[in-house]
């Protein structure tokens, strides 16, 4: 599919959009859950509440794109671009994020309850009020992170990159 029109408003559960440009898209609202979008691009897209719920996102370009309440729960985001993403609210609980680049990326408010976060670049990103809860973050890079608020509770934080005097009080 080349052109965004070709997807908007279809069903689209468990569809195979496998590295497809949607570049801009609008999506919102729109049920992809279970959806193969591994390698997509879906630069500056609009996914406002989509239904992405165990999707295959890996290495897709999601750089810019609006995930404002999203429900994301069990996607594979591994390796994907999420520079500069609004995930404002949006439910990650269960989600991959191994190796994901969300350098300034918006989390204010995400779950990523459970979250799988080893070796992701957090750099800059705005995590304040996130619930972290059980997120495993080895080896991840939050320097420059807002953690205002956000909830580490028993989340695995071995050789994590911390904001500079950063410490944890639950």
């Amino acid at each position: 599919m080349s052109d965004e029109d070709d997807v908007e408003g279809e069903d689209l559960e468990g569809a195979d959009l496998e590295g497809e440009d949607l570049e801009g898209a609008d999506l919102e609202g729109e049920d992809l859950s279970y959806a193969n979008l591994e390698g997509a691009n879906l630069i500056d897209a609009n996914l406002y509440g989509a239904n992405l719920i165990d999707a295959n996102l890996s290495g897709a370009n999601l750089i810019d794109a609006k995930l404002i309440d999203a429900n994301l729960r069990r996607a594979n985001l591994s390796g994907a671009d999420l520079r500069d993403a609004d995930l404002t609210g949006a439910d990650l609980s269960g989600a991959n994020l191994c190796r994901a680049n969300l350098i300034d990326a918006n989390l204010s408010g995400a779950n990523l309850i459970d979250a799988d976060l080893i070796v992701a670049n957090l750099s800059d990103a705005n995590l304040s009020y996130a619930n972290l809860s059980d997120a495993t973050l080895r080896g991840a890079k939050l320097s420059g992170a807002d953690l205002t608020g956000a909830d580490l509770s028993d989340a695995d934080l071995t050789g994590a990159k911390m904001p500079p005097g950063w410490r944890y009080e639950p």
